[in-house]
């Protein structure tokens, strides 16, 4: 049996940008990717704490160092610039090695920044 368990998650960072006419995704500063194990083009959950929003999409990479957390596409419309989201991945994992799994979780400053 496969289940599927928290990945990693990016707990509480700004909007920085909502850009509704591009592809689609959400933008995510390089380092914050890096630091909370996520990779480019990975399926991921944003929650919106401002207005309880909640939406899937993918991860596309931003410049490293910038801080930047940008909803594009349709999903700018679920958030405005100065909300704080949580950013979520989840793997499907053998239900033992799921019990052993320990999830990455990270803790950005006020300024979307690795601490």
């Amino acid at each position: 049996m496969h289940i599927q368990i928290l990945k990693s998650k990016i707990h509480r960072v700004k909007i920085t940008q909502a850009e509704l006419h591009y592809v689609g995704s959400i933008t995510v500063d390089e380092d914050l990717m890096d630091a909370a194990n996520i990779i480019e083009n990975e399926k991921v959950q944003i929650v919106n704490i401002n207005n309880g929003e909640r939406l899937e999409t993918y991860v596309i990479k931003g410049e490293r160092g910038s801080g930047m957390i940008c909803l594009n596409g349709p999903a700018a419309r679920k958030a405005q610039v100065g909300d704080v989201v949580i950013i979520i991945s989840y793997a499907s994992m053998d239900f033992e090695a799921a019990k052993k799994y320990k999830p990455v979780v990270i803790f950005p400053d006020d300024h979307n920044k690795v601490i």
